[in-house]
């Protein structure tokens, strides 16, 4: 890559981040107060943007108007999925998803890594990695010649793009990683640019966590379930902290959607990239529901 290119491509990366930053406050700000039903000009002051930039830019991120955005985010529409919860677990497929996100007509085949690649921490295996362009900021590819491994996000206030793929090398730390974007750019088209395609998956975890990612699987897009009721449809009840703990452990973030998991209560929880990235994603797949 010539210097024009790679300049190219930092500024890039640094406006995706800026873009980002700025649609996660934008969310804060129209959920916090929602119930005012804030106008275009209001949410625009608070961005420090005029009404057709801020207007531009969120309906680029997703889709739809602020205001529609923000009947899709009440609480009362999270509460309703809530309740649906079991509902919403045992109708799903197991392994195909589509929906009114950017994942429609998406099919994927999930081939776990064996507990033999896991015992030897990836010897042996060739993992290509490359960053592109999300809704949810810069984001890491990981594959192997099985499938995608795994998928998370850099944040310059997290170490950035290096503290990212650090986080994927700890997992597998006797495997041999190459930077390669033309190779991952595939997934990142199928998963973020809607383009048809079949989407192999190939995570490496314990029996158990493949379990629970299985079962995550089944969630639609724009729907939630909580950590005791992803322990009930397991025959788990009392594994609730396991179940947590390999939800938290979940290496391919979005497609294998651990966002979709909130607490008991309602609240978010944790996420390994970042609350204001769950709540993005949540808030990105409820809008697009409800503007259907």
């Amino acid at each position: 890559m010539n210097a024009q290119a790679l300049l190219d491509e930092r500024l890039e990366d640094a406006a995706l981040a800026r873009d980002y930053q700025r649609v996660t406050e934008a969310i804060s700000f129209l959920e916090s107060h929602a119930e005012a039903q804030p106008s275009l000009a209001a949410l625009s002051a608070h961005m420090a943007l005029s009404p057709s930039h801020a207007q531009r830019l969120f309906r680029r991120w997703a889709g739809i108007s602020p205001k529609q955005f923000v009947r899709a985010v009440t609480f009362a529409h999270a509460r309703d999925f809530l309740q649906n919860q079991m509902s919403v677990l045992d109708a799903a497929h197991a392994v195909g998803l589509s929906g009114p996100s950017r994942l429609h007509d998406l099919t994927m085949r999930f081939e776990a890594m064996t507990p033999g690649d896991i015992a030897r921490g990836g010897a042996g295996a060739a993992l290509t990695y490359g960053f592109h362009a999300s809704p949810f900021g810069l984001a890491l590819f990981v594959a192997s010649e099985r499938g995608l491994c795994a998928l998370g996000f850099a944040d310059d206030a997290r170490g950035g793009g290096q503290a990212a793929l650090q986080d994927m090398k700890a997992r597998w730390p006797r495997a041999h990683f190459a930077q390669d974007p033309s190779v991952t750019a595939s997934y990142a088209n199928i998963i973020f640019e809607t383009k048809k395609g079949a989407l192999a998956l190939a995570p490496l975890g314990t029996k158990f966590q493949i379990q629970v990612w299985r079962a995550l699987l089944r969630i639609e897009p724009g729907r939630v379930v909580t950590y005791s009721g992803l322990a009930d449809h397991l025959n788990a009840p009392r594994a609730v902290r396991a179940v947590a703990s390999a939800v938290g452990r979940n290496p391919i973030s979005y497609i294998i959607p651990c966002h979709r998991v909130l607490r008991k209560t309602g609240a978010l929880g944790g996420y390994h990239w970042g609350l204001a990235r769950k709540k993005a994603m949540l808030a990105y797949e409820a809008a697009h529901l409800a503007s259907r």
